[in-house]
């Protein structure tokens, strides 16, 4: 009998073989052919999922983004929602400490988001996915904040939209610090730096 090929899987398989050639050799590296010595499969199976690099690009993109969107979901349920008992601040670092490089997966994550944003800058065919997962997880904080203030937890004069974008910046910025200088910026600075951005808007300073 013929093998069953379930085509979403086999697509998540090329798209994660992508996200291990770039992670380890670099974007410029993920062609057809690596791609699927990777995946272990023939190059011809990989055609059938994508038909050039472009393709592969893109691919790959959208399966980083479902990554970490599958890991913040799973604390954003519970903030977003306006009745929940939780300890609002507590839970807003866990989320937003998953945007930042704190252990393996999580780093793997920052250096491919850094390649690929380093590349959409003059690759207009990965501009619109990556400006649309940056708005993703901009609005995302923007939501986060305002239901914590709403909450009370925050102080009622603040900025939301102005501190979403400072908040925005802080975690890009110790994202690449991590990433390009672990030997003076570690996931315990990140996470130190970022807890105490977080108890300075709930003080309100």
């Amino acid at each position: 009998m013929p093998k069953i090929v379930d085509p979403e899987a086999r697509r998540q398989a090329v798209a994660a073989a992508v996200l291990r050639v770039i992670s380890r050799d670099g974007l410029e590296k993920a062609s057809l052919r690596n791609v699927a010595d990777e995946a272990g499969l023939a190059i011809g199976s990989v055609r059938h999922y994508v038909t050039d690099q472009t393709d592969l690009m893109t691919l790959a993109l959208r399966e980083l983004g479902r990554r970490v969107d599958r890991r913040i979901q799973a604390h954003a349920g519970q903030l977003l929602d306006p009745d929940a008992g939780i300890d609002r601040r507590a839970r807003t670092e866990e989320l937003l400490a998953e945007l930042l490089p704190l252990d393996g997966t999580r780093h793997e994550e920052a250096v491919l988001w850094l390649a690929f944003t380093t590349a959409a800058r003059t690759r207009p065919e990965l501009r619109a996915r990556a400006d649309a997962l940056h708005e993703g997880l901009h609005a995302l904080v923007v939501r986060v904040l305002r239901e914590w203030q709403r909450a009370g937890g925050l102080p009622d004069a603040l900025a939301v939209e102005t501190e979403a974008l400072r908040l925005s910046a802080l975690l890009d910025g110790l994202a690449l610090q991590v990433v390009l200088q672990p030997a003076h910026v570690t996931p315990d600075d990140a996470r130190r730096v970022l807890r105490h951005h977080l108890d300075a808007l709930k003080a309100g300073s």
